[in-house]
């Protein structure tokens, strides 16, 4: 657990260097209308680094060598990864709204044995409010595929 709790650790303090360094970048102070564009990243980073500083220390003060992951326990992380992992190579070619119904629904009944009318439901639903809130409420462009493309989006 200890190897597992600094590499972490590290990667984190690394990524939260980088927010630091971009945020200083646009500025993290106040300007007259407010804060600048890197104040609030760069407390965040600040906070995330202090985190996994404690973490860190954590880790080196403990003496337990077992391992993080057993055999047994990797057979469900691996269900849990695959399913993600898949939903982020297929949107690329899909989309992002189509991939999202396919993930939620292979999740749901996979993973959460739940009813076939409940996946159908929460695989349609979610997506749909998702389109909404993103490309028509913020006007943020989301990756799209051939379906959206087909119904003229």
């Amino acid at each position: 657990m200890r190897a597992a709790g600094l590499v972490t650790a590290s990667f984190l303090m690394v990524l939260g260097g980088v927010v630091v360094f971009d945020a200083v970048r646009l500025g993290i102070g106040w300007s007259t209308d407010g804060p600048k564009s890197g104040f609030f990243p760069f407390w965040l980073a600040v906070l995330l680094i202090a985190a996994c500083a404690v973490i860190g220390v954590q880790a080196v003060s403990r003496a337990d060598a077992r391992p993080f992951v057993g055999r047994a326990q990797l057979g469900p992380v691996l269900k849990v990864l695959w399913p993600a992992v898949a939903l982020v190579v297929i949107t690329q070619w899909i989309g992002l709204y189509v991939s999202a119904a396919l993930y939620t629904a292979v999740y749901m009944r996979w993973i959460g044995r739940h009813s076939w009318l409940a996946v159908l439901a929460v695989a349609v639903l979610f997506p749909l409010a998702t389109f909404f809130i993103f490309e028509k409420w913020f006007l943020v462009p989301m990756p799209k595929g051939p379906l959206e493309a087909w119904l003229g989006q």
